[in-house]
């Protein structure tokens, strides 16, 4: 007999030290049907994941209290298939390759359009699962 029970929404942990940034894409993805966090920093980042489950994590590189880069290569290092999308200004060749190759599953520069951000989530989340 299938499995009847619904699956629980996706969990997203948005890390952006500008909460006009967080705060946009936290409002973008609360109309889709996700579970939402928010950090501001490296430290709230780590609190929340010994708190909660994450599927996804949305992480700006330039954090006040670290790098992004370093923080997905230290979640990969440990085992961690959590998705990651790193949306940062830093938009060239060099940098969004070296986002992908320490394990980042997704790279999008800023300024961004919030929807593409949205649609990036979407099917990260739905090969997850």
């Amino acid at each position: 007999m299938p499995d009847t029970a619904p699956a629980r929404p996706a969990t997203v942990l948005v890390v952006d030290d500008d909460a006009d940034i967080r705060e946009l894409i936290v409002g973008q993805l609360a109309q889709e049907n996700y579970r939402l966090l928010a950090a501001a920093n490296l430290g709230q980042l780590r609190q929340m994941l010994r708190d909660h489950p994450v599927d996804l994590i949305v992480l700006d590189l330039n954090l006040p209290d670290g790098d992004g880069l370093s923080l997905c290569r230290e979640l990969r290092g440990e085992g961690s298939d959590v998705q990651i999308i790193m949306v940062t200004a830093r938009g060239s060749a060099i940098d969004r390759v070296l986002g992908l190759e320490l394990g980042a599953d997704d790279y999008l520069t800023k300024p961004f359009e919030p929807r593409e951000l949205l649609v990036r989530i979407r099917n990260l989340a739905q090969s997850a699962r």
